[in-house]
């Protein structure tokens, strides 16, 4: 299979200068990921899911190892890949959805949603349509297509998030709690298109607060929980 991710030996901590000491978020990770597997992360709750995920999309510095993403370009090590590398591929071949939506005043929510489409090079008419219709599979109302997510409630800000985060097919996708404040038909369309997308040959990474949303769709799962020994003594972990 084609290899996607191959994390080495990755470490993450956090100092808390007011307590005058260092806490670890997740120590000595190893895992390789192939195109179109699906890993969960486990854990209770501080174990450092979020943090693994954000350490992989580069939103956090690792503070040791190796995080060697095989991009359309060559392998680069995200762990220390300059700053306008990792942008180049969080618009082009790595997802990051979370349970937050960041929208900006006065940009529609269709207009968000057909964004990646556009930067990518689709026409506008075409984007547009095709933002339509994951704003509608995802069950926000026509009437609120044009209107500015800014002002929708929770519920429907992530239907908005989830359309924009998914409507374009990614080589690694990470997934931090997706299905926080979905109702059922949402939650259904958020699995039926991860679905799409790992037969499509994406690579996925999620953290969900109830699995069994997508238990068809796992491959393997690593329990991050510190007294499960998957730190020091961790096992090489394939997909």
């Amino acid at each position: 299979m084609t290899r996607v991710l191959d994390v080495r030996g990755l470490s993450k901590g956090f100092t808390m200068h007011h307590l005058e000491r260092h806490m670890a978020a997740f120590q000595n990770i190893s895992f390789t990921l192939d195109a179109g597997r699906f890993l969960l992360l486990k854990g209770q709750n501080g174990a450092g899911k979020s943090s693994l995920l954000r350490t992989l999309y580069r939103s956090y510095l690792a503070g040791s190892g190796e995080i060697l993403f095989h991009s359309a370009h060559g392998v680069i090590d995200l762990a220390r890949a300059a700053d306008v590398d990792v942008t180049l591929l969080r618009q082009t071949e790595i997802g990051f959805v979370t349970q937050f939506l960041t929208a900006r005043p006065r940009v529609s929510a269709e207009a968000l949603v057909a964004e990646p489409l556009r930067r990518a090079g689709r026409p506008l008419d075409d984007a547009l349509a095709e933002a339509r219709h994951w704003l509608k599979t995802f069950g926000v109302k026509p009437d609120l297509w044009a209107a500015y997510p800014t002002t929708f409630s929770g519920g429907e800000q992530q239907k908005v998030n989830l359309a924009r985060a998914l409507i374009l097919p990614q080589r690694l996708l990470l997934l931090d709690e997706p299905t926080a404040s979905l109702d059922a038909g949402a939650r259904a369309a958020l699995v039926q298109r991860l679905a799409e997308l790992k037969a499509g040959g994406t690579a996925m990474i999620g953290v969900f607060h109830h699995p069994g949303d997508v238990a068809q769709l796992i491959d393997t799962e690593i329990d991050l929980t510190p007294d499960d020994k998957l730190h020091e003594d961790q096992p090489h972990v394939a997909l």
